[in-house]
């Protein structure tokens, strides 16, 4: 069940902005793994991870880096939904507990802001089987916010 609903909209340009998180024409690791923003809202995103097998490991599982990189990654646009572009953030701290395996599905996450202090957020996240539903990972994690000088 998606939490979107209790998150409001956007302004269309800052939706905009982080519609295209991970579609840049920079290598990042985002694009390495594929991520695909699918909504994302005041302190809250939604994002893809298609599945490939490149993101396998030996047992035929999805890859547990993989997924705590959906983790942590889906509460960036969540995080910087209330800062302009030149605003920098960093993962401080990040905690997964993995509770079932994802095999051959594509996960999708949800990451939300918990409590934003002021240079410092606290996020949670869920990541999901598509086709089953099954919580996957969660995790629990520290932003730290900065402008540049």
């Amino acid at each position: 069940m998606s939490r979107a609903g209790a998150y409001a909209s956007l302004p269309p340009d800052i939706a905009e902005r982080w519609a295209k998180f991970g579609r840049g024409e920079a290598d990042l690791y985002v694009n390495l793994l594929g991520f695909e923003v699918e909504d994302v809202r005041v302190d809250y995103c939604r994002m893809r991870m298609p599945f490939r097998n490149v993101l396998n490991q030996a047992a035929g599982i999805v890859h547990g880096g993989a997924i705590a990189g959906l983790l942590d990654s889906v509460v960036v646009p969540a995080v910087g939904s209330a800062y302009p572009p030149q605003a920098r953030y960093a993962t401080v701290d990040m905690h997964v507990q993995f509770l079932a395996p994802l095999v051959a599905d594509d996960a999708v996450a949800e990451g939300w802001v918990v409590k934003r202090g002021r240079s410092t957020v606290f996020c949670q996240a869920e990541a999901r089987a598509a086709k089953t539903d099954v919580v996957v990972a969660r995790s629990m994690l520290t932003y730290n916010v900065s402008m540049p000088r």
